[in-house]
């Protein structure tokens, strides 16, 4: 299976301006490298058979005519080759000039695109020469001695994927022909671009083709001029970019003196599953009703295993670089407004909230503190719970009694042991059984001291839990699971140290950024089993249920991006090659699958909190799923793996 992938490359070859039989040679050369590279699909720039910058020379016969003579000698000099290639060439049609893709394949001519939208402005001279597609009447015409499709409202089909093209200027028009284009089906655009260089052109030009790949949900394939053009004018640095719904996958050289090809691959199956999801999409495409377009077969070829080039980040919830900073002060202003609009809405007097020493509860205190500041409010008012247990460490025990001090919160102790003791008396339980009785009754018993503190105070019980451990249905049904306002509900594990880190290291006083930083080192475990005999943490989260890295990534392309099994597993191998072997990814994406759907009836009733990223599985929001929905599908696939 290529689970959706589709390879394609944006090839930017040197050019000599008007000399058409070395242009093609170069052309040539580039299909017949990239066919060997197993790509599928390859686009090349505006008029790159006779160069862009040929001026008044469009007028001469006789470069019109070495110009088709240059694509014969590909078309037949490739026509054994399964790959499409999109080139650019003037092309005369009863008494007009046209600029235009030419798209060919295994020595056939599948269809001819003129440019929609002339640009005739400042540097810009194109209606001197060329005629808009708009004018053009005739739909077939006759080229390389073949009778083939012409217009700018061509679809090309492979067993792949469907695609569309347009050309240069097309894209910065405020309504492209790709955006009808991909209503009517194309999931790839291809432009053949010759833009020029000036400064701050190329950020304009990439957020362009981000905003238009992103607007579209399409991959979107850009090639430009580069280096042989004339530079009597301007210049032209030979741009190559590749991106898929808004995010760059691959970029060319700027400025290079050397033919380059970029290569990389769209998924397809995610962009399916977005216009599937994305109800707007279809929509659109109803209200605006764009033209009818011309579905063309490309020729048949056998699928081909080619080697994967694009890289997955393996935390996918968590940017890189400056934006990670971005990021975490975003989600942080998230979660104090939500917490900030639920307090005043229903008059509370404190907020209550249990603090285990632990990331989640930590978080969750630190959202609370920085909205009571922004509310003018006595951090007094809220009130930190410890709740020391059979299993509870000294170090998350010091860490959570030392950072509610340090941020100046009431701090309230109160140990569940002789409760639960006496619980265990009640129902008849053996202590010395440390079963999922004996677990959750502890995590129940805390949630009822929580609630009652609450009604004591006229305050609300803030929740800990994060996206991840509800993904998993790690919590205790009616325990720890239940609150008032869950304000970390839709940030995931991964994210969670990141947000403590970064107020750790942003505006909090000295005592409180050590003990945070502590809390970020300590494993993960709810501390419900009593320590080793060594005191220390012996039930640790990760070795229970897996790597949250792993889950996260798992939950990240089941939810977001609606993948199955097969291929998590395999992207899952390809990101996380010489960190887990493919038995141990394995095991845990069933583990996760199996959670995933055994645990949906403790999400059927979550409480309320905010949506700070792309995932939430909240009832009310993002995921609506039956309880007893069955898993045996996926996990029969995972199975099979």
């Amino acid at each position: 299976m290529n689970y959706g992938f589709v390879k394609v490359a944006a090839s930017v070859p040197r050019v000599k301006v008007a000399d058409c039989k070395f242009n093609a040679k170069e052309i040539e050369k580039e299909i017949i490298i990239a066919e060997g590279k197993k790509i599928q699909i390859i686009v090349f720039p505006e008029l790159c058979i006779t160069g862009y910058t040929c001026g008044d020379l469009f007028a001469q016969q006789l470069l019109l005519e070495e110009a088709e003579m240059g694509l014969i000698q590909i078309v037949n000099n490739t026509r054994q080759l399964d790959i499409i290639a999109i080139l650019g060439m003037p092309i005369a049609l009863n008494g007009v000039l046209l600029n235009a893709a030419v798209v060919i394949q295994k020595g056939k001519v599948l269809g001819v695109v003129p440019k929609t939208y002339l640009p005739n402005y400042k540097e810009f001279y194109e209606k001197r020469w060329f005629t808009s597609a708009v004018d053009v009447a005739e739909k077939s015409m006759r080229l390389c001695g073949q009778v083939i499709p012409v217009g700018a409202n061509l679809l090309f089909e492979t067993v792949d994927t469907t695609f569309g093209v347009e050309i240069c200027e097309d894209l910065w028009a405020p309504v492209p022909p790709s955006s009808s284009l991909a209503m009517q089906g194309a999931e790839i655009i291809f432009n053949l671009s010759a833009d020029n260089e000036s400064i701050g052109k190329h950020g304009y030009l990439c957020s362009l083709i981000s905003q238009q790949s992103a607007r579209c949900i399409a991959g979107y394939v850009f090639s430009s001029c580069g280096f042989g053009e004339s530079t009597t004018d301007v210049v032209f640095a030979g741009n190559g970019l590749i991106y898929e719904n808004g995010a760059l996958l691959a970029r060319s050289k700027r400025f290079s003196f050397e033919e380059q090809v970029v290569v990389s691959e769209i998924d397809v199956e995610r962009i399916r599953a977005e216009r599937r999801v994305n109800t707007t999409f279809a929509a659109c495409r109803a209200h605006c009703a764009p033209d009818e377009a011309l579905h063309v077969a490309a020729e048949y070829v056998n699928a081909k295993e080619s080697v994967l080039t694009r890289v997955f980040d393996p935390h996918p919830f968590v940017p890189q670089g400056e934006q990670l900073n971005e990021h975490c002060e975003e989600i942080f202003s998230i979660q104090i407004s939500g917490l900030a609009q639920r307090l005043v809405h229903t008059n509370a007097k404190t907020a209550v909230i249990g603090i285990s020493g632990g990331l989640d509860s930590t978080l969750a205190l630190l959202v609370c503190v920085k909205t009571f500041d922004k509310l003018g409010w006595s951090r007094k008012a809220i009130i930190g719970v410890t709740m020391p247990g059979f299993g509870t460490t000294d170090r998350t025990y010091t860490n959570a009694i030392d950072l509610m001090n340090s941020l100046g919160v009431t701090v309230r102790e109160i140990s569940i042991k002789e409760a639960c003791i006496q619980h265990f008396r009640d129902i008849d339980h053996d202590i010395a059984v440390h079963d999922v009785v004996y677990e959750n009754s502890q995590a129940r018993e805390r949630t009822q001291i929580l609630m009652d503190i609450a009604n004591q105070t006229w305050g609300l019980v803030v929740g800990t839990g994060d996206l991840s451990e509800l993904a998993l249905g790690w919590a205790t049904y009616n325990g720890d699971h239940m609150s008032m306002y869950g304000v970390n509900g839709s940030v995931p594990k991964t994210m969670v140290k990141h947000l403590v880190k970064w107020v750790a290291e942003n505006n909090i006083d000295e005592a409180s950024r050590a003990t945070l930083l502590d809390i970020v080192d300590t494993p993960i475990s709810p501390e419900l089993i009593p320590a080793d005999e060594d005191g220390n943490i012996k039930q640790i989260t990760e070795d229970l249920v897996g790597p949250y890295e792993l889950h996260d990534f798992f939950l990240y392309y089941f939810l977001r991006c609606g993948f199955r099994p097969s291929k998590i597993f395999f992207l899952a191998a390809r990101t996380f090659e010489g960190v887990y072997n493919e038995e141990t990814i394995k095991k845990w994406l069933q583990t996760f699958l199996r959670r995933f759907f055994n645990q949906q009836f403790k999400r059927s009733c979550l409480p309320d909190g905010p949506k700070v990223g792309s995932i939430s599985i909240s009832p009310r929001g993002d995921w609506r799923m039956p309880s007893d929905a069955s898993s045996e599908s996926w996990l029969r696939e995972a199975d099979n793996i």
